[in-house]
């Protein structure tokens, strides 16, 4: 065996391969890079027990009693009362634009009701196109209920305190009545699998060229960097139009997903998000050296927008850091813009606030792509 291995010849072949890794810097920090984002990301980022849900009420009967039970909605963590509503029209509005993810209304004649021992009705009014969102404050609402008024109903009033509350909640849930986890999960798949495939083939199309050196023919040409950047991604936007339209297809035949909204209006919205991606795609193919290094911006890109876009976790439920982080990235628009489409029938006026976003990231990106182009053209 020691006549077969050369022990110098190992040593040699392992020190050009240190040299080279060396060289590649850029791979090397992406090795270390994506295990400490999976840990930072998994450890600190993700929470399936989400709190500080956006909240808004609408009290028709201003009482003690009724501040007491917002107050002790407000103490338990899950809901983070933003403001109040003066209309079930604004209500609606306000759960379609994703303004709240809950509506707590308070009956007229709450305090007279209860009084008398009638036990009326506060109704929540939930956006449950995220069932894992909403479960868990949904679940929290009767031990709340039970707690809320207990240092009201003294005196006279004790007699309420016995027994079951001296009112009810009734949750009435929107857009995914049944919670349905698909109706959340397939929409998202949408911005996923764009995601992946409009940023990996972009990135690798120039790339490619460079390796093959055909790219110096292109650079001999009067083409302009910004002609470069739409020639290269416009073929491509064919390309996500059929997966958009097989994702459609699926969701619908395989998984009964509904289509509350305008079909002509999501694909509007679908060409900004496949253009966004492309450029993207496009910038990360002028820092790449080769593919392997294309892929794996790819991949690094992929793994925030999978784990902070509000696609698998509630968005809700991350940290502050990790919030600014997925309020950068496309994805995490789309899948608001996507869903609200899809499962509450925004228009236009309730889906813009998720819509410029995309336009900021595009101007930006595109902006980053044609410096970054021109200086690997000089």
């Amino acid at each position: 065996m020691s006549k077969m291995i050369s022990k110098s010849r190992l040593m040699a072949v392992m020190a050009k391969e240190l040299i080279q890794m060396r060289r590649d810097r850029l791979t090397f920090a992406m090795l270390i890079a994506i295990p400490l984002g999976q840990l930072v990301l998994f450890g600190y980022a993700i929470n399936s027990d989400p709190r500080h849900m956006p909240t808004m009420v609408q009290v028709r009967d201003e009482s003690v009693f009724s501040r007491s039970f917002l107050a002790a909605l407000d103490n338990s963590s899950y809901f983070d009362f933003r403001g109040r509503v003066d209309s079930e029209a604004e209500a609606t509005r306000v759960l379609q634009t994703g303004e709240a993810a809950f509506v707590i209304v308070i009956p007229e004649n709450f305090e007279r009701d209860l009084i008398r021992g009638e036990r009326p009705v506060i109704l929540v009014e939930a956006d449950a196109t995220d069932p894992s969102a909403a479960g868990a404050a949904v679940a929290a609402l009767p031990g709340l209920a039970n707690q809320s008024l207990a240092h009201d109903l003294n005196g006279v009033l004790a007699g309420l305190a016995q027994g079951p509350p001296p009112f009810e909640v009734t949750v009435h849930r929107h857009f995914n009545p049944n919670g349905e986890s698909a109706f959340n999960i397939v929409p998202g798949l949408l911005g996923i699998i764009l995601t992946l495939t409009m940023v990996m083939i972009t990135a690798v199309a120039l790339t490619r060229e460079v390796e093959r050196g055909t790219i110096e023919a292109l650079l001999a040409t009067p083409v302009k960097p910004l002609e470069v950047m739409i020639g290269k991604i416009t073929p491509y936007v064919a390309v996500g139009y059929i997966q958009v339209a097989l994702i459609l297809i699926a969701a619908r035949i395989l998984f009964s997903i509904p289509f509350a909204g305008s079909l002509v209006l999501l694909l509007a919205a679908v060409t900004l998000f496949i253009v966004v991606n492309l450029a993207v795609g496009f910038l990360f193919s002028t820092l790449a050296r080769n593919q392997m290094q294309a892929m794996q911006m790819t991949f690094f890109f992929l793994l925030p927008s999978i784990l902070l876009s509000g696609f698998m976790f509630p968005f809700a439920g991350m940290p502050g850091w990790a919030q600014a982080i997925g309020t950068g990235l496309p994805a995490t628009h789309f899948m608001r813009l996507v869903r609200a489409i899809m499962l509450k029938g925004a228009g236009p006026a309730e889906i813009f606030g998720f819509v410029w976003p995309l336009f900021i990231i595009l101007i930006v990106v595109a902006s980053l792509a044609m410096a970054r182009y021109r200086r690997t053209l000089d």
